[in-house]
């Protein structure tokens, strides 16, 4: 058991690297990083990000059966507060490009070697209780508002909620409940992965630099959240099949925005 460490990193401290103040213009850069690496080799992301659409396609398909219908919404919304763990395997691709490695996916899926993985599971479990704690709210401010009885049908809950001054309360409420859980998640994981990935620094040290970074550069890292909710949007209204060439953009992003943010010293 050695070798297993969370908290700390290998050496086993808190590694607190240096931050960088970046702007705007270098969150885009970013972004266009990102694309450019989406199409460098763009082939067995199909195969990596397949899986996201048809799980969530499973979901919607699961809360229409159940009458869960008024957790529909806050289900596919909550893809943004895991959406950093799902794009791990797209990190380690722009990580192993970097260093000019192999990036097929055979070789990504040596990450389950990794060192970094009892604090990359750390953080995801982190992120996992965030998700199920934003359902508990949402579900809870929907039995406030509206009540405990099921729809009666799609069309019912629809008008229920866009027909309603309660349903406009509860779009208000909820919004606003739901970009708190997306801030907190924003502020303590943006470069959180990435980080782990490259350095095997700890969970405490990923995520304590990630709020660093965004104390240190509070405007571009919330336009940085801007532009992944603005993507999992578009993802969203294409019944998330654009989830395919989304995420691994975002994720290649992702990884860039770490290497501008956080100082190698």
């Amino acid at each position: 058991m050695a070798n297993f460490h969370v908290v700390a990193g290998a050496q086993g401290g808190i590694v607190r690297p240096r931050i960088r103040r970046i702007d705007i213009g270098e969150v885009f850069g970013c972004l266009g990083a990102g694309i450019a690496d989406f199409r460098d080799r763009p082939s067995h992301y199909f195969f990596l990000l397949m899986i996201y659409p048809i799980i969530g396609f499973l979901v919607l398909t699961w809360a229409a059966g159940a009458n869960a219908l008024p957790l529909v919404f806050p289900i596919i919304s909550g893809f943004a507060l895991i959406g950093p763990f799902a794009a791990l395997g797209i990190y380690e691709i722009s990580r192993r490009k970097e260093q000019g490695l192999d990036t097929h996916w055979r070789d990504v899926l040596e990450l389950r070697h990794s060192p970094a993985l009892p604090s990359i599971a750390a953080v995801g479990f982190f992120l996992f209780a965030m998700f199920l704690a934003w359902l508990l709210v949402a579900r809870e401010l929907y039995v406030v508002l509206i009540g405990t009885a099921a729809p009666a049908s799609l069309t019912a809950f629809w008008q229920e909620i866009v027909g309603t001054e309660a349903g406009w309360t509860l779009i208000v409420a909820g919004n606003l409940v739901g970009l708190a859980f997306a801030l907190v998640v924003l502020a303590t994981t943006v470069v959180a992965f990435p980080m782990m990935l490259d350095r095997d620094v700890g969970a405490y040290s990923a995520m304590e630099t990630s709020v660093r970074a965004f104390a240190k550069n509070p405007l571009p890292i919330l336009v940085w959240g801007m532009i992944v909710a603005a993507g999992l949007a578009i993802g969203m209204a294409t019944f998330l099949v654009g989830l395919i060439v989304i995420l691994p953009i975002l994720g290649h992003a992702t990884w860039h925005l770490y290497r501008s943010v956080v100082g190698m010293g």
